[in-house]
């Protein structure tokens, strides 16, 4: 792993640290004294998302809430924020833990610690009814150079970056709602996101299609730079949590399946890549 701008990369990773210390217990001790236990997430339906009373829904949230109880918690306060506040809030302290499902990539892998993967998914578009432009990659954004969205802070971001698509082609904006949204008003030609959230559209919009993208990411929950030892213990329970039984009967309603599963592939390797 290579972190752009390491001076810079070690200040964050210090105040990140800081913020940490400076809570009156670790996420453990927590945990150990029947604290409450704040996870931070987005709205990103299927993934991790509030109900109507603002319980956490959504199959991280339900994995997390699973191995909490084996780790000796039920109390659980969601926290409800945008995407690109996920990581600043979790440096800030206002939650213990990201339950988001957000990527695996070495980028992020600068600013907080993962956990092993609990996901393999992929990317996929999201485009008018007939998909118009005929867009079937990133590689077709860049090409054919149609107006793009995104939700601000995704890692699809980067990916179109690298791949020459200029600022002025990409709208970024808060998440999925929003995502939909612009395709929709005809503001775009396609937007993108994780396969899940964008089926989860077009299951339920005949307006709208989807175009999955065979790029695949592995996700799992975020921890504070100097929480290893909460790394150490999620990673413990995961081992015999992930796949079993109890979790697919926790997941399988929101889509999750036995396919969905990752492949070994471990944290520190995406942390690399």
């Amino acid at each position: 792993m290579v972190c752009v701008n390491s001076h810079k990369h070690q200040e964050r990773k210090r105040r990140a640290s800081f913020a940490g210390s400076a809570s009156a217990q670790s996420l453990l001790e927590k945990i150990k004294n029947g604290e409450t236990v704040r996870i931070g997430f987005s709205n990103e339906v299927p993934w991790a998302y509030p109900g109507e009373n603002n319980e956490p829904l959504g199959f991280v949230n339900a994995m997390t809430i699973d191995m909490l109880k084996k780790l000796g918690t039920t109390k659980v306060e969601p926290i409800v924020t945008e995407w690109g506040s996920l990581i600043p809030g979790l440096q800030a302290g206002r939650f213990d833990v990201i339950t988001g499902g957000m990527y695996i990539l070495p980028e992020r892998c600068c600013n907080v610690l993962f956990a092993e993967p609990i996901v393999k998914a992929t990317d996929a578009l999201i485009v008018p009814k007939g998909n118009p432009e005929n867009l079937h990659s990133y590689q077709d954004v860049h090409d054919k150079g149609p107006t793009f969205v995104t939700g601000a802070g995704y890692s699809e971001i980067e990916l179109i970056h690298k791949l020459g698509v200029p600022d002025d082609k990409i709208m970024q904006v808060a998440g999925p709602a929003e995502i939909l949204q612009a395709v929709k008003a005809d503001r775009v030609a396609a937007g993108s996101g994780a396969y899940f959230t964008m089926k989860e559209f077009t299951d339920k919009d005949d307006s709208v299609e989807l175009v999955p993208i065979g790029n695949s990411y592995y996700s799992g929950l975020a921890f504070l730079p100097n929480q290893q030892a909460e790394v150490d213990a999620f990673n413990a329970v995961l081992k015999d949590y992930i796949g079993s039984d109890e979790m697919m009967a926790s997941v399988g309603k929101y889509g999750y399946t036995k396919a969905t599963l990752s492949d070994g592939t471990t944290a520190a390797e995406l942390c690399k890549r």
